[in-house]
């Protein structure tokens, strides 16, 4: 179980110890109690309180991925008027139905169908709250004694935690780093087995930055069609891409193989707060359309709560009306950013970038520990980091890398330059005399 701590009690290295032992017993296949799991924003909650309190320097976070926060990435106008709309009509204050109104999953399919060879109904879809809530949904669905899931590393731990709460056991492909992060495929066919029900693809990639190509996108397909599993394609960053590979959902490939489509208005539209997000049966076989298998999910959304009614109700507006501008300019926004991003990086020494990010909000960066004089682990870096430079980063450990750090670059570019200069400054003030 987690250790119970009081932030004004406990030291940072109490709290360091804490989360180190945390983070290596905790993990659900591992047969530790699913409580004692910790979660990114838990992660980031114990670093910002590690920041020295009479440090004079302002506390720069490059660990949440909320580009919310910073004025430079605002959500376009025609979603702030929609709500209002939605709002000030007053049809909107009662209870939708349990599985989203339908003018909403109906605007959904259209909005999704134009990036695919086939056209989604309203029936396909299922309105969650925030993609998190649609990953549990999707393991729920799929949890039976004795089964396993395929998740990615470094992945989302998100899909760990739900699966302990399901008792579905978990399984670990890598993601190849000197491959652009892609999937190694000969991993997954290795790890599959009779009892294996689906691998999940992230796509935009959350923590790497990368983007899979058509090509690799169709080999994941052919590999989970021999292996009769489905694939679960969390789509959160959908079409946040600004690199080679333009992005391709997964649900392209859904003839060749069941896919099950999670994603959400968060990132694109910049409103993470708004929980507004999507379960989505991409499916031209009909393997979810069968009655019996639409009565579970059906019966399953009766016992959720999903979105607030008038932010569902604003959804067709804001997909059917918001302008290519808006996205252009985030896209640009994000290119930038991980630009100057990738050049600090190159500044310092002690971390490597494998792989310049090309789409998503954050990359995955190496630590070189061999360098640092008094360093022990990746937890160990982002905790001094934190208390003497007031810069927050994500160890690696948390998404599945030990001794890696992921860096989000969705942020003020004045904010990220500073973020990186200080982690320059502690590496030289830590540097190993050589």
């Amino acid at each position: 179980m987690l250790k119970p701590y009081s932030p004004k009690a406990v030291t940072t290295q109490e709290h360091q110890k804490n989360l180190q032992e945390n983070m290596e017993n905790g993990a659900p296949n591992h047969g530790v109690d699913t409580g004692s799991t910790i979660t990114i924003k838990g992660i980031l909650s114990l670093l910002m309180e590690a920041i020295d309190e009479n440090n004079d320097k302002r506390a720069i976070s490059l660990g949440m991925g909320d580009p919310s926060a910073y004025s430079c990435f605002h959500t376009t106008h025609v979603a702030e008027q929609a709500v209002v709309d939605a709002v000030q009509s007053e049809k909107f204050n009662g209870y939708a139905p349990t599985v989203g109104l339908y003018q909403t999953r109906r605007a959904i399919a259209e909005y999704l169908s134009r990036d695919l060879p086939y056209e989604l109904s309203s029936d396909d879809v299922f309105v969650t709250s925030g993609c998190t809530q649609a990953i549990d949904v999707a393991l729920a669905m799929l949890a039976r004694p004795g089964a396993n899931i395929l998740l990615p590393r470094p992945g989302f731990p998100i899909y760990e935690l739900c699966a302990g709460f399901r008792n579905l056991e978990v399984r670990y492909f890598d993601l190849l780093p000197e491959k652009g992060w892609e999937a190694d495929l000969n991993a997954i066919e290795a790890l599959a087995d009779q009892n294996t029900v689906a691998m999940v693809v992230i796509n935009p990639g959350n923590p790497c930055g990368n983007v899979y190509s058509y090509q690799h996108l169709k080999k994941i397909a052919e590999t989970a069609k021999t292996l009769e599993i489905l694939v679960i394609a969390d789509e959160v960053y959908g079409h946040l891409a600004f690199g080679k590979n333009p992005f391709v959902p997964m649900g392209v490939f859904g003839s060749e193989v069941p896919v099950l489509t999670l994603g959400s208005l968060s990132k694109r539209w910049i409103v993470p707060g708004w929980r507004l997000g999507w379960f989505v049966t991409s499916d031209p076989g009909g393997m979810f359309r069968e009655p019996k298998t639409m009565k579970r999910i059906k019966k399953y959304f009766d016992i959720l709560g999903g979105p607030a009614t008038f932010i569902q109700a604003a959804v067709p507006s804001i997909l059917e009306q918001t302008e290519e501008a808006f996205f252009r300019k985030t896209i640009n926004l994000l290119k930038e950013a991980s630009d100057v991003c990738y050049d600090k990086i190159k500044e310092i020494p002690c971390i490597t970038c494998p792989h310049k990010p090309e789409g998503s909000m954050a990359v995955m960066v190496k630590l070189n520990l061999s360098l640092l004089e008094d360093v022990s682990d990746d937890i160990d870096f982002c905790f001094k980091l934190a208390k003497e430079e007031s810069v927050v980063i994500l160890p690696g450990t948390a998404v599945g890398l030990k001794n890696w750090i992921r860096i989000t670059f969705a942020v003020d570019p004045s904010f990220l330059e500073e973020g990186l200069r200080r982690t320059k400054c502690f590496y030289l003030r830590h540097a190993k005399l050589l």
